[in-house]
């Protein structure tokens, strides 16, 4: 629910479109406070160096979206790059430097990051279960070799009872570093995220092979992922 503290919310009464949008960018002015209070604390206590901070969030932009969207498409529950790409910071003063990182990743390189700089290990037997990368060679070098992938966006709902594969490209995309591939209603198109990251001009008439690599490797991960996602028939 959108419910901002009263004076947060004062902060942009009147100033966006309509209540829900304050309450949203109030709620945010209020998640900033509190992130610069518990970084200020860190400080004060003497442990910054010793504490490793991530802030990350979970989906796109909801009832802001048409104040700010950074020119991407699309929101919450798409799967647009509006409704998918979330802020990722890592703060460990002494021990990661300042920078921006363009790498192509995602909260599933979570897990064996943390295994990894805690120094944890992950069981053989659970190998094959957990996925993602480690993001420490990215976190030590932003510049590091980063080998290409593809990322997959489903959004999966269907009716209770009803055959997964009709809504298998109802809402979802995969992509790679450069090329995006979106189904909406069973409709496909392509995307050149090196020169077109807001996703207006569909450009899949002009590379078929590349829509084939895409649609490949989308099938791949569907037919890996379907006996993983009954829930309750």
């Amino acid at each position: 629910p959108y419910v901002a503290k009263p004076d947060d919310l004062a902060l942009y009464k009147g100033k966006v479109p309509n209540e829900g949008a304050a309450n949203f960018f109030g709620m945010i002015h209020n998640i900033d406070e509190n992130a610069g209070r518990l970084l200020a604390k860190l400080g004060e206590w003497g442990i910054e160096k010793d504490t490793l901070v991530i802030f990350m969030n979970d989906n796109g932009g909801t009832a802001g979206t048409k104040v700010f969207n950074a020119d991407m498409n699309g929101s919450k529950g798409s799967a647009w790059l509006g409704g998918t790409r979330a802020s990722f910071f890592w703060r460990w003063p002494g021990t990661l430097k300042p920078a921006d990182c363009g790498a192509l990743t995602a909260h599933i390189d979570f897990f064996r990051t943390i295994a990894e700089i805690s120094g944890a290990t992950i069981p053989e037997s659970a190998q094959n279960q957990v996925e993602g990368r480690s993001l420490v060679p990215l976190l030590q070098n932003p510049a590091a070799e980063w080998p290409d992938r593809f990322l997959f966006t489903h959004v999966g709902r269907w009716p209770k009872g009803a055959d997964p594969g009709t809504a298998k490209h109802s809402t979802a995309a995969v992509r790679n570093t450069r090329w995006s591939l979106v189904y909406l209603g069973g409709k496909k198109q392509l995307f050149d995220l090196k020169v077109d990251y807001g996703q207006k001009t569909d450009v899949s008439a002009g590379h078929p092979e590349i829509v084939k690599e895409l649609e490949a490797a989308y099938d791949q991960w569907w037919a890996d992922c379907l006996p993983l996602m009954v829930n309750e028939k």
